[in-house]
């Protein structure tokens, strides 16, 4: 055993030698270097968790007028069916009203309408004479992916909320390097990430709420993912091209992915008003005598 220590130890001995190039020949090559943004906030954790506290509570209401892509993903067959885009315009009040309508592409009639307090929901479908009503909490799923579908999600990616007073978070600062291709330039993002969490009911366990991501460059929301009662990823939205829209910035894209039931919604956002009076009957939808109307449960 000792002859067989000796002999490694000898063998090891030239490797520091080699690696310093005094017995082979070595070449160096230059790695491509990230750019950095030219500025990078830094805060902590509670300062971060106010400020977007204090952007939550400052919002009361939200219209915003959009162009709508929507896409069908069926991952087991390999493919994906990409819809026409047409035009939509979003209404939002705190705590939880949404109406949506969206219009047939050119000739600018009514494709659906959709109002929904927070509790429960009308979805009109004007060219199949039929509307489902429901409510906002799915209480059974469907084999059907469009009847599993509730506003909430909707509302929750439009808007990035504060944190409940029962939340439990932690922030961690990281960077994701980038490509742009068209320049040929690669890009240092550095991030905070605020992840947000809940006690289940009766145990000490906590279940995943939401994870948002921040740029440090602006410290604003660039990526949402929200999370089911099971820890399930439910949702994942995505901001980008932030624009100034009035009195306040918001993103020009939002992209909504829906992992589960494999569909997306890409939002161009063409305009945003905020604080703009809206009264209760702008969310609720009546639907025409003679429309088929399907409950759901």
């Amino acid at each position: 055993m000792k002859a067989i220590r000796r002999l490694v130890t000898a063998a090891a001995l030239p490797l520091p030698l080699l690696l310093s190039g005094c017995f082979i020949l070595s070449t160096t090559r230059k790695l491509p270097v990230p750019k950095a943004p030219a500025m990078i906030q830094t805060v902590g954790a509670e300062a971060l968790v106010a400020q977007l506290n204090e952007r939550w509570a400052a919002l009361d209401t939200l219209t915003a007028t959009v162009e709508i892509q929507a896409s069908v993903m069926k991952s087991k067959e390999g493919v994906a069916k990409d819809y026409t885009t047409f035009r939509g315009h979003i209404l939002i009040r705190k705590p939880e009203s949404l109406r949506v309508l969206g219009q047939v592409p050119v000739l600018g009639t009514k494709m659906f309408d959709m109002a929904s307090d927070g509790k429960t929901f009308t979805l009109y479908i004007p060219s199949r004479n039929k509307a489902v009503r429901g409510p906002n909490t799915l209480k059974k799923k469907s084999p059907s992916q469009v009847e599993n579908m509730r506003p909430g999600f909707f509302f929750d990616a439009m808007v990035v909320q504060g944190l409940e007073p029962d939340d439990w978070y932690g922030v961690v600062a990281d960077s994701e390097t980038v490509e742009d291709a068209a320049r040929k330039h690669l890009y240092s993002v550095p991030e905070y990430i605020l992840s947000i969490s809940r006690h289940k009911p009766g145990s000490q366990q906590l279940r995943p709420v939401r994870v948002i991501t921040f740029h440090r460059d602006d410290l604003l929301p660039y990526q949402q993912d929200l999370y089911d009662d099971e820890g399930n990823l439910e949702t994942e939205v995505f901001y980008s091209n932030y624009a100034e829209f009035g009195t306040s910035r918001y993103p020009s894209k939002v992209t909504i992915r829906r992992p589960l039931e494999e569909y997306q919604i890409v939002l161009t956002v063409e305009k945003v008003v905020e604080h703009m009076a809206l009264t209760d009957d702008q969310f609720q939808l009546k639907v025409p005598a003679g429309t088929v109307i399907q409950l759901l449960e």
